[in-house]
């Protein structure tokens, strides 16, 4: 059982070495994907020491910050390309807001069978530490509308810490299109399309240990625009026929 690490980055020269680290810590047959967006506080130069002493990292550098949503499926396109690619490929944030530690869980869940395991902040046993009321207010608002705008009977749609089988990549990677964090949105909804089985699993997100957030005003606007087409029609196909196997 192997597995690829997608770790998008931009200004994480506070955070990858220690992260990286503590990923290779875990003893797993992996590979670390790093696709940075020229941070212009060193991030990718950080990597390229860490390549020094380990051979299982790759960087991707890009030229400017072309959003989330291409940096996960430029790194699905590279781990498709590789000669033997991963089992399972885990996607997570590179600013300690996801636990490195909570990797084996994500892909002991997926070996049972599952094509998407998303690390939940907000299914029973999640949690959510450092947050401002007002901000988990409207993230709590947020996934209840695209859970009903996708038809999904999940709890945490935008969690961007999950795992996905080398199977569901393969087969949905086509049609992923969009630019920014409504990825998350996407992915779910070509699961329902693709009727592969989601399940989410608990975890505790960390509201930015380090570092500043990069969210801006066009991607959260992207977001919303996504999910408004979605609610008007454009994407939605019916209700998703889950089995208990996809809730808790």
């Amino acid at each position: 059982m192997s597995v690829a690490v997608i770790l998008p980055t931009y200004c994480e020269a506070e955070n990858i070495e220690s992260l990286i680290q503590e990923i290779e810590e875990l003893k797993l047959d992996l590979r670390i994907i790093v696709i940075d967006d020229s941070s212009p506080d060193g991030t990718a130069e950080t990597v390229k020491k860490l390549q020094k002493k380990y051979d299982n990292i790759h960087l991707i550098s890009r030229p400017e910050k072309l959003g989330l949503g291409t940096a996960i499926t430029t790194g699905f396109q590279f781990i498709l390309q590789l000669r033997k690619s991963p089992d399972y490929i885990i996607t997570m944030d590179a600013d300690y807001s996801h636990n490195p530690r909570d990797i084996p869980r994500l892909v002991n869940s997926a070996e049972k069978g599952l094509d998407l395991v998303i690390g939940s902040r907000y299914t029973r046993g999640g949690k959510v530490i450092g947050s401002r009321l007002r901000r988990r207010l409207i993230s709590r608002l947020a996934n209840v509308i695209a859970a009903i705008t996708v038809g999904a009977r999940l709890h945490d749609c935008t969690s961007g810490f999950r795992c996905y089988s080398k199977h569901y990549v393969k087969d949905v990677l086509p049609s992923l299109h969009t630019q920014t964090y409504e990825i998350q949105i996407e992915t779910i909804r070509q699961a329902r399309l693709n009727r592969f089985d989601v399940k989410e699993i608990p975890i505790t997100f960390v509201d930015r240990k380090r570092g500043k957030s990069k969210l801006t005003v066009v991607e959260s606007q992207a977001f919303l625009t996504y999910i408004f087409k979605a609610s008007l029609g454009k994407f939605f196909i019916g209700e998703w026929n889950y089995e208990k196997r996809t809730t808790n």
